[in-house]
Parts: structure tokens; sequence; C-alpha cells
């Protein structure tokens, strides 16, 4: 494929990604409180609502790999854009709690085949070994979805009400994603669908290759509930250690630009070192980050900075580690196998800092976020001895 029609592909994912991330892993963050407040339902259960969706995303994910390996990406992308505006509108229209919560379970099958990993895995299927530029161009996309969609959200609540916010993200899914889908994204190649199928039935992994999953799959879970926490929990923590409303969300701010940031400077090394250490610099960044805040150290603003840079190209890591690990032949496969304990631990990982915050206070969850953080570096230096 021509590099001008692989940047329309990338470009294509791009806005699909920002509308999927939009419209169910940022949509609480702005709809909850006006969904709370409109209908009297509680909050929690309100909010609890990505954690179903996240749950049925991770027990989804392993078959989704699998048919993105078989089939290519194509057909799975543009059911996911369906699943979204079928969900996206059952909330919308949701009479009562439980139906707003059957919502979500049909969102949480649109995340499992719309979000970051099924889309690592459609450019693999596409551009097998050669796909990790492509991955590191998409997170940059990816990195504007809450700067785009948390103001369009905004938006919509105040004209016209949460309810019609949500009918109005599913009729950008019918009308955006899944034409962007179907005409911009190619057909996989039959001749790797059928070596992805050979892989697939084989379905085994050296014994080195198989500890190199479990480490992965480790750092993935211990990476997802760090992002999840600081997502959830950012500004009740800073505002713990003493920081002004307006300050704590300014401070949130920073995180944005420094993950694409970093995400600009991988891209200009243009592929020349191993992606291990894009992830073991995303580790270490993150977890010094965070040692800054949980130390108490008046320098807000450069933890922030340091935690947003290393999440930011953390997300790069998790689609290239496992290519360079398992090469482009069983990679949409391996990738939703590794997708579900990431999503699961996502899913969890606000009860747990809400635990941490109801038992043992802010310096108790700023503790577990450091203790996650440093387990995450050590099991990293562990993948480089399985590599």
């Amino acid at each position: 494929m021509s590099g001008r029609g692989r940047l329309t592909v990338i470009s294509a994912l791009g806005v699909v990604e920002i509308l999927a991330w939009g419209s169910s892993f940022y949509l609480p963050a702005v709809l909850a409180g006006p969904i709370a407040a409109d209908t009297g339902w509680p909050l929690a259960w309100v909010v609890g609502g990505l954690s179903i969706g996240l749950l049925v995303a991770a027990v989804a994910s392993p078959r989704v790999g699998i048919a993105i390996q078989r089939h290519g990406g194509r057909p799975v992308l543009a059911l996911a854009a369906v699943l979204l505006a079928v969900g996206l509108a059952a909330l919308g229209l949701a009479p009562n709690l439980p139906a707003f919560l059957a919502g979500w379970l049909v969102v949480g099958l649109g995340m499992g085949c719309g979000l970051y990993d099924p889309a690592f895995a459609t450019l693999g299927r596409l551009y097998g070994s050669e796909a990790r530029p492509a991955i590191t161009t998409l997170t940059l996309w990816g990195g504007f979805a809450s700067t785009v969609c948390w103001p369009l959200s905004a938006f919509l609540v105040e004209q016209v009400g949460w309810r019609h916010a949500c009918l109005a993200y599913a009729g950008l899914h019918l009308l955006v994603t899944l034409p962007l889908v179907l005409g911009l994204i190619p057909r996989a190649p039959a001749a790797e669908a059928a070596r992805g199928e050979v892989h697939h039935r084989g379905g085994m992994l050296t014994a080195r290759e198989r500890r190199a999953f479990l480490l992965m799959a480790g750092v993935l879970v211990l990476g997802g509930a760090v992002m999840t926490l600081v997502s959830v929990h950012l500004i009740t923590l800073l505002q713990a250690r003493g920081v002004a409303l307006a300050a704590a969300v300014s401070y949130g701010a920073l995180i944005g630009p420094a993950q694409v940031g970093a995400r600009i400077v991988e891209m200009a090394g243009k592929g020349r070192h191993h992606p291990l250490w894009t992830l073991t610099a995303a580790m270490v960044l993150v977890a010094a980050g965070l040692a800054v805040l949980a130390a108490g150290i008046p320098a807000v603003g450069l933890a922030l900075v340091l935690y947003g840079a290393g999440n930011g190209i953390y997300s790069i890591a998790r689609g290239t580690v496992p290519l360079s690990l398992f090469g482009p032949e069983r990679y949409a496969t391996l990738v939703g196998r590794l997708a579900r304990p990431g999503l699961a631990a996502q899913a969890l990982a606000p009860s747990l800092g809400a635990a941490a915050l109801a038992y043992g206070g802010a310096d108790t969850a700023y503790v577990l976020l450091l203790a996650l953080a440093l387990a995450n570096v050590v099991l990293v230096a562990a993948l480089w001895g399985a590599r």
C-alpha cells in the first residue's frame, strides 16, 4: 500500500478512535453528574456503568482478536460502530437504572471491538512487521479523544441535555465512524489471514514466549490499573494535599499535552530503538511522576508532566511490544488475549482506589499508586530477560 494510502487509513482510524474513546471511556467524566442530578440514580451506579462496560470488553477481547486474525479488522471495527451506536441510544432512551446499565453492556461490546487493541490488531494485520510506525501515529490521534470529546459532551449537555448527547454520539457513529471504516479501511490480505489461521489453531507459545506473554499481561494489568486510578481519583488526591479545586483541574490538564508531546518524540525516533525501550521509559516516567506526588514534593506540575509523558508512550508500547515479541502472524490473536486482563484491571481499579481513600486516606492511595508503578518497572526489567 502506498504511503498516501497508509496515511489515509491511519487518519480514518484516528477519527474512529477519537469518537470511540470519547463516547465510551471518557463519557461519564462529563455526563455522570448531569445524569445523576436529572434522574436521581445513585452517582456510584451511574459511574459504575463504565466498569460494567470494561468488564464486558474484557470478556469479549480474546474472541475479537481471533476474529481480526481470521477476517481482518474492517468488519470488527464496523461492528464496533454499530454496537456503540445501539448502546449509546439505549443509554439516551433508558427509562430506569437497570435499562441504563443494560445499555452499558452493549457499549462494552462496542469498546471491546473498537478501542485501541482492536485498532492495533487491525494495523498489525494490514502492515505486518511494518505496523509499528502506524501504531505510533494512531496513538497520537487517540491522544486528542478527551480534548475533543469532553468539550463536545459539555456543549451537548448544556444545549440539549444528557439524553440527546448520547443520541448525538450514536448518530456520529452511524454517520461518521461506520462510513470511515467501510470506505477507508481495506480488507486484510487473504494470504496473511490464512497464515494467521494456522497459527491460531496451533495456539502454542514456547516456554520463553509464554513467560514473556505472562509478564506483558502483568504490565498491562498494573499499567491499566494505575492509569484508571489516576484518571478517576487525581483531583481528589490533589485536593487532599491542599491543592485548590481550580488549581487541581489546571494541573490535571497538563497530562494531555504531556502525552501528545511524548508521542511526538517517540515518532521522531522513527523506530530506531527496540519497543522495550519505549516501555521501559514509560514505566520509569510514570513511577517518577507518582513518586514526586507521593513524597509531597511541591512540584505537582512536574510530577504530572512526567506521568503524562510516561502514560503517553505506554499507549504506544502496549501495541508495539507484542508485535516485536511475537511477530505479526499471531499478533491480532495475542493482542486480544492480552487485552482481557488489562481491561478487567481498569474496570476494578476505581473501586480499589475508592476503598483505599475511604479506609486509609490519601496517603494510602498515593502509596498504592507508587507501589503498582514500581512493581511494573520490575516486570519490565524481567521482560527484557524473557524477550
